[in-house]
């Protein structure tokens, strides 16, 4: 009978949650997100240059701007969902400042009087109606496009991590898939992104601005509903505190303990916090400094309750996590300059297309599609590196992803390097070709393919693949649980850095080159020599990169043995029950 009662009190088995199917939902949010973000992003230096009359240098900077600062707000969306907002809270609530941003530039470009007087093609005898946007215009032209960065931002923080929650990493075979999940998100992250520069950009030049802003603001929100439904299957993140304070407290424990020698012995002091946290980190040896915010100072060899206090003492897997954030700031910073190098791609090398023949038989290319090319490679390639590479791989080095995450990068690195030599020779054959059929001063087309920039973006696109996914992996896997988000969201403040240092670069150049890039006319710039200068400077990026992934130590992780004894337990009772 006791048994019997035993069995019957037991509580029952929480239905099992996580896995591909609450993946799925995941990766439509993310891909619908980077398909409306990147079909904007590549077609709103016309809609500044043709409807709101910026002239080319301003367009071109609050593109920039626009771009660079909605990657670098993911560090705040991420902050919120490691904080205060579960991940999946946090995709909701910024998904909704998206839809908002996307309604209200679907409305200014829908109605004349809340828009300039548009100055694109028009006649000379009205050349004189033309004027720049008013205050009232641009507040409503940057509101909706930095509510859009906010929202987008926020997305792009907390879906990564949202589907990364969903598979166990202390389950062997959950941790498995976890590479594969990052490989998948970023299929679909391209998938989204090509129907944005094919169908999204076609609506914007055919059927109007508005319909294209109306259009994003609709998908977006279908694809908030989309989420919700799958609100059942989601194993959310449970907030630990905010990860910066965690840090910030390291560093002020560790200066106010600065004078005191460091204990030979160090051990884990367990506490709350400690003790609803089944990951106890294992101490390194590196920045030891900051293993003296875990010395409990003392008043006269007597211990003093006012040495208990998050701002007065440690735990050494609280150290062990700032520890983490410093180790990866060089590898972040290793991979900038990559994105620099993609800018010029999203900026030079659609310039190069518009001198260059884009028709298919009596179709013509749009320029702002031309990235379609990399993506479409990407979209090939994602699956055959998952189903043949990685198996490959693994059979030769037993690691579950093929290779490691720093590897990874390290290919990517290379990748990019070499994209940019082929750029400057692909760069070096378009000139010739001006220069032989005597069209260095024409506006005219060039007879030659516009798919001879094919080359360049397919390498960068393998480039891609490999860098952005293992940076997300490499993130992910390597902080700690308690600021997945915000680590996460470091692989897009590296995109976010990229674009602001890319104008950067290009000044420079230009003032130390004498003017390589100073012409408006492509077939008279040096963008050969630009193109060779990246190169050269990715190949050194690439030996500091080495210098900081052979530096880099992995993070190694203790079971609680609280959480194991608990788990010894109930694997009894279960036993107990069967019997």
């Amino acid at each position: 009978m006791g048994m019997c009662r035993d069995v019957n009190t037991e509580p029952k088995q929480p239905p099992r949650v996580g896995g591909n199917r609450a993946t799925l939902f995941v990766y439509v949010m993310a891909g619908i997100d980077v398909m409306a973000f990147f079909a904007t992003g590549v077609s709103l230096v016309t809609y500044f240059y043709g409807f709101m009359n910026f002239n080319i240098t301003k367009s071109a900077t609050a593109v920039t701007n626009f771009m660079g600062t909605a990657f670098l707000l993911a560090l705040f969306g991420a902050f919120l969902s490691d904080t205060y907002l579960s991940r999946f809270k946090t995709c909701v609530l910024f998904g909704c400042f998206e839809v908002v941003g996307y309604a209200l530039l679907a409305v200014q470009a829908h109605f004349r009087q809340l828009r300039p007087f548009p100055c694109k093609d028009v006649p000379l005898s009205q050349l004189n109606q033309c004027e720049s946007a008013n205050k009232g215009q641009l507040a409503i032209l940057y509101a909706g496009l930095y509510l859009v960065a906010i929202g987008t931002g926020g997305v792009k923080a907390a879906t990564p991590p949202l589907g990364a929650d969903q598979y166990d990493e202390k389950d062997p075979k959950e941790a498995a898939k976890l590479s594969s999940y990052f490989n998948w998100l970023m299929f679909f992250l391209t998938t989204g992104a090509l129907f944005g520069v094919t169908f999204v950009v076609w609506i914007s030049e055919n059927q109007g601005w508005d319909w294209s802003f109306a259009a994003c603001s609709i998908v977006v929100g279908l694809a908030i509903l989309f989420l919700t439904m799958g609100k059942s299957l989601y194993r959310n993140n449970v907030s630990n505190g905010s990860p910066i304070t965690r840090i910030m407290q390291v560093f002020v424990v560790a200066l106010r303990n600065r004078n005191l020698p460091l204990p030979e012995n160090e051990h884990e002091i367990h506490d709350k916090e400690s003790r609803n946290d089944t990951e106890i980190l294992r101490k390194t040896d590196q920045f030891r400094f900051l293993d003296r915010a875990t010395i409990m100072r003392t008043d006269q060899n007597t211990f003093t309750s006012s040495a208990h206090g998050p701002w007065k003492l440690c735990t050494v897997t609280q150290v062990e996590e700032t520890k983490i954030v410093v180790r990866m700031l060089p590898i972040i910073l290793s991979t900038v300059f990559m994105n620099t190098c993609l800018a010029q791609l999203q900026t030079f090398t659609i310039q190069q297309s518009t001198t260059m023949d884009r028709k298919i038989h009596k179709f013509e290319v749009p320029g702002a599609s031309i990235p379609a090319i990399p993506l479409l490679f990407m979209i090939i390639l994602i699956p055959i590196y998952e189903r043949v590479f990685i198996p490959i791989a693994r059979k030769f080095t037993g690691i579950p992803t093929g290779i490691r995450q720093l590897q990874r990068i390290g290919v990517g690195l290379v990748l990019s390097a070499m994209s940019m030599a082929v750029a400057a020779i692909v760069e070096k054959h378009r000139k010739t070709v001006a220069i032989k059929h005597n069209m260095v001063e024409s506006a005219t087309p060039l007879p030659m393919s516009v798919f001879w920039l094919g080359y360049q973006y397919a390498i960068f696109g393998l480039a891609d693949m490999f860098t952005f996914v293992g940076l997300m992996d490499f993130f992910y896997s390597e902080s700690s649980s308690s600021m997945k988000a915000l680590s996460t969201a470091i692989s897009w403040s590296s995109l976010a850095i990229g674009y602001y240092t890319s104008s950067v670069v290009v000044s420079i150049v230009n003032k130390v080159s004498g003017g390589w890039l100073d012409n408006n006319n492509l077939n008279k710039d040096k963008l050969d020599y630009f193109y060779w200068l990246l190169a050269g400077l990715s190949v050194l990026n690439f030996g500091f990169y080495l210098l900081c992934a052979s530096w880099y130590k992995y993070k190694k992780v203790d079971v609680n043995p609280e959480d194991v004894l608990l788990s010894k337990e109930a694997k009894g009772k279960i036993e107990t029950n069967i019997v």
